[in-house]
């Protein structure tokens, strides 16, 4: 007779073929790994789970960066009854259903309730409405697990009703430490395997991961079942190589020194306007593993400070596009990334803007006192005598002359217009009202 597959051993060969990352999701707070500023000792989530106190809560931040994980650790740690949902699967019913358990639960054993929702920005408004009243009656605790951010994804009644803990991207060497980890693991990682990752390639999976611990963790898995051992000793050296085809990107020679020099490059090829070289240099950070949002951020930055007021335009779209990237994600959010970049490479140039900001914080870093003039001063604040003497603009057809510096800085002038683009319109604008200034 054959032998039958033990049912009781099911879980365990479950557990046993589960995905790397799977089954190295960190079981304790100890070994939690990066988001130092959220669950850091003596942090404040920390301690509401030490002590089995944690309220409603909405983790936010990309994939791989441990939201669900921790979720996971706090049900380990709780006394309470944990029920997972996913938004995507479920609805009103399902919710309904977790209430009245909890309600049940709560009266019978005074056990409370935590109720954990993956993808919660998937929720519509009524589908949220359904678990307010047990939120504020206490008969749930909700933990909701986004990628998207809830401020602009999710009903502001729940929000309001939970604190919000924003995740961050895992540091290389967040990522680094994981891989190492699962390495020695005998019992859930690979440690029983005999592999040996050389440090180019922890450090290669690390960068190319961009802060996706879980990504990192399948991309080892699977340079580690698809390389054949060494015939010598039978241990599985996983190399740069092997490295770059299991996560699937091209190593591109990036050391620290370099990347600070392909970020140089960008920086310079934009104010340079060289869409072409801007548009290379920003692919070269992205395809290296560089956080795409850091050539977001450059961008916004250059179209205020390079661009400025000669297209005041340029930032208008740079933000826009910077949260289309973040709603969209790659590979396609480096399309609006790109119309971006070139549009504010191909922008006249002017950094008016940077010398008012800079010209304003010496003049105040330098006047030890300023009075304001008495007409400016706020007429409501107790204690003031009416002021008379402001001119309002709009009763002279939208433009008068009159002092609006303090006293001590009449006179200065901070933004000059540079004469490019749009600024040639702001020029003549500026120059129209000194004439008629003059004309007294």
């Amino acid at each position: 007779m054959r032998d039958q597959p033990d049912i009781f051993d099911l879980q365990n060969n479950l557990e046993k073929m589960a995905p790397l990352a799977e089954r190295m999701r960190p079981r304790t707070l100890d070994e939690f790994i990066g988001q130092d500023a959220i669950v850091g000792s003596g942090s404040l989530l920390r301690r509401a789970i030490a002590a089995d106190r944690l309220g409603s809560c909405i983790f936010y931040g990309p994939p791989g960066t441990g939201k669900t994980t921790l979720a996971h650790i706090i049900a380990e740690n709780t006394h309470a009854a944990f029920v997972k949902l996913n938004a995507v699967t479920s609805g009103v019913a399902d919710a309904k259903k977790v209430i009245e358990e909890a309600r049940e639960r709560l009266r019978v054993s005074g056990r409370r309730t935590y109720l954990l929702l993956d993808e919660c920005h998937r929720w519509n408004k009524a589908q949220s409405d359904s678990v307010l009243q047990a939120i504020e009656q206490g008969y749930i605790i909700f933990i909701g697990s986004t990628t998207e951010n809830p401020y602009a994804s999710m009903t502001r009644a729940i929000v309001s009703r939970c604190r919000v803990f924003e995740f961050s991207r895992l540091k290389d060497t967040d990522i680094e430490k994981g891989l190492r980890r699962a390495l020695a693991d005998k019992e859930r990682g690979l440690g029983s395997m005999r592999v040996r990752a050389d440090d180019d390639a922890i450090k290669h999976l690390a960068r190319t991961a961009a802060g996706d611990l879980r990504t990192a963790l399948n991309a080892l898995e699977l340079a580690a079942l698809t390389t054949t051992p060494s015939a010598e000793d039978g241990v599985i050296v996983i190399d740069r190589t092997a490295a770059e085809q299991s996560i699937q990107r091209k190593a591109l020679g990036f050391d620290e020194s370099m990347y600070y020099d392909i970020i140089s490059a960008f920086i310079k090829s934009m104010r340079g306007s060289d869409s072409d070289a801007a548009v290379y240099w920003a692919e070269r950070l992205i395809e290296a593993g560089a956080d795409p949002m850091l050539v977001a951020r450059r961008i916004v930055i250059h179209a205020a400070e390079d661009v400025g007021m000669a297209d005041p335009h340029a930032l208008v779209v740079a933000v826009s596009a910077m949260t289309a990237f973040e709603k969209i994600g790659l590979p396609e959010g480096r399309i609006p990334l790109t119309e971006a970049i070139i549009y504010v490479s191909e922008a006249p140039k002017s950094n008016s803007v940077v010398g008012a900001l800079y010209s304003a914080e010496k003049a105040v870093k330098t006047v030890v006192h300023e009075s304001v003039p008495v007409y400016l001063r706020d007429p409501n604040y107790k204690g003031e005598e009416k002021i008379s003497g402001y001119k309002y603009p709009h009763d002279y057809g939208g433009w008068v002359e009159q002092q609006y510096l303090p006293d001590e800085l009449v006179g200065s002038v901070f933004y000059t217009p540079s004469g490019n683009g749009f600024e040639k319109v702001v020029a003549e604008r500026k120059a129209a009202r000194k004439t008629l200034g003059g004309k007294k």
